[in-house]
């Protein structure tokens, strides 16, 4: 899977998508903006460039099996493997999505590796989630959003339920993170199924 971090507010919902991804066994191609990389430090204390995530990860949350492998990308290097539709991946993730990477997704901009990756994900019909968070929207932001899933991307607004009564932040996220691996195809058990209700 690729996994594109941008520069939306909501790094926790990136970092526990790739704890799970991870957890699962899932190789992930990790693509980091500069706005989001100063996200993850902002919201996170997470800096990539000083702390390998699984470090990172085993102080926060506790060692444990993770046999998933990170590949980072240089967020400017469109000559990556990953702006290639020879290249093979089962889909793609922008978790947060900003509006301007929205907006370059949308347009078929591709003046980055995440928007290059997405455009390329897009036209090998491959599967495209993307992550807005921001709030409110206005006109143009919401004409992006159609725009991207008529070419095919699956928006998913970071909009937690409570059903499953969330007692953290993490389990917040998590509910994203569950959306998100379920329409990737990928099984996980961060929360439990919506109860069928007795007639």
């Amino acid at each position: 899977m690729i996994v594109g971090v941008t520069g939306a507010s909501g790094a926790l919902y990136a970092v526990r998508l790739l704890k799970a991804l991870l957890e699962q066994g899932v190789d992930v191609e990790l693509v980091v903006s500069d706005y989001g990389r100063r996200l993850l430090i902002d919201e996170c204390e997470l800096n990539l460039k000083t702390t390998p995530l699984g470090e990172w990860l085993d102080r926060q949350y506790g060692a444990t099996a993770r046999p998933g492998r990170v590949t980072e990308h240089r967020y400017n290097d469109l000559g990556s493997p990953l702006a290639s539709g020879t290249q093979r991946w089962d889909g793609m993730v922008v978790v947060p999505c900003s509006m301007k990477t929205l907006s370059g997704v949308a347009s078929g901009h591709a003046s980055n590796l995440i928007e290059r990756a997405a455009d390329v994900t897009l036209k090998e019909q491959r599967r495209l989630v993307l992550v807005p968070r921001e709030t409110p929207l206005n006109v143009i932001q919401i004409e992006n959003m159609l725009r991207a899933a008529r070419a095919g991307a699956v928006i998913v607004p970071a909009m937690p339920a409570f059903y499953q009564r969330p007692r953290s932040f993490e389990e917040l996220a998590d509910f994203i993170a569950g959306r998100v691996l379920a329409l990737l195809g990928v099984p996980h058990e961060l929360f439990p199924p919506w109860p069928e209700r007795s007639t």
